[in-house]
């Protein structure tokens, strides 16, 4: 079985310093064989906020933690106009990591990432031909029995998550982004951007989208809120392609604690969820962290 951290607009410039250690502490206790950040290291692409991120993620690393990271909208510069069009994303290839179609690959998961974050957007997404090329390329080659999980800041989907549950802005060019997926057999994509929780499979939102379930994580560490949703991030235990869990690990205001837990299956062509019992969860009243099938 593999455990999956999935962490995502962390936010540095906007961030509690308490909860960053908080975050550190419980990965440190939970040891997950793979951590994932889905974009929005920083709040304003600042050098000093890069820094601090950059920080944050070599101490992970340092601890032995293995990482696959992806930049978001906030990570290229809003009001430095030179910057944004003409090196967009020069300061998160120097402080996070070079690679922007990171890939991972063990026993048991191939994971990649795609960078949708563009400088001519402020904060929608795209997916262009050669990134769905790549994803195409990438998982064809993965042994059948592997989760093929992708990773992406903006979700690919629209989804009812927004303010008042309209629904949310799916990615550009986005009718070829989920053929993309669907004929890479992606089993879970991963991404954030929202700042709220959410699971759902892929074929509810889109038809002909495939067998992905779509997870989106919400804001691990920062104090950009939406609807009163504290800070969380996932924890994924996946015993194969086909049968995983997903709990939701949410800051109650001092600890991180287990939140909703929720196994999904696929059989007979659909996932199919059920509530997990956990002996510390928070109260369900308190929690509505996780809008699951």
């Amino acid at each position: 079985m593999a455990r999956i951290a999935h962490l995502s607009d962390i936010h540095f410039g906007a961030h509690d310093p308490k909860v960053v250690r908080a975050t550190e502490a419980w990965l440190e206790e939970h040891r997950p064989d793979l951590v994932i950040i889905s974009g929005d290291f920083t709040q304003r692409a600042r050098i000093d906020q890069f820094r601090e991120a950059s920080a944050y993620l070599n101490r992970l690393r340092a601890a032995g933690f293995q990482t696959l990271v992806v930049p978001g909208n906030h990570d290229i510069s809003l009001y430095d106009i030179a910057r944004r069009f003409g090196a967009p994303l020069r300061r998160y290839k120097r402080y996070i990591d070079n690679d922007l179609c990171p890939w991972f690959e063990n026993d048991e998961l191939a994971v990649l990432g795609i960078n949708t974050a563009r400088s001519l957007t402020i904060k929608d997404g795209r997916i262009n031909r050669d990134q769905m090329t790549i994803i195409h390329e990438r998982f064809q080659k993965v042994a059948a029995h592997k989760t093929r999980i992708l990773v992406t800041h903006h979700p690919l989907f629209a989804m009812p998550i927004g303010e008042g549950g309209e629904l949310t802005e799916a990615v550009g060019r986005h009718d070829d982004a989920v053929r993309s997926v669907c004929e890479a057999g992606v089993h879970i994509a991963l991404a954030g951007h929202f700042h709220r929780t959410y699971a759902e499979a892929a074929r509810k939102m889109v038809e002909n989208a495939g067998s992905a379930l779509v997870i989106q994580a919400g804001t691990a560490t920062s104090t950009r809120f939406r609807n009163n949703e504290l800070q969380s991030f996932n924890w994924l235990h996946v015993a194969c392609n086909n049968d995983l869990e997903l709990q939701v690990i949410a800051w109650d205001g001092e600890h991180f604690r287990r939140g909703n837990h929720v196994r999904y299956t696929f059989e007979q062509d659909n996932w199919h969820a059920r509530p997990v019992v956990t002996h510390d969860p928070i109260p369900v009243e308190e929690d509505h962290r996780l809008s699951a099938l």
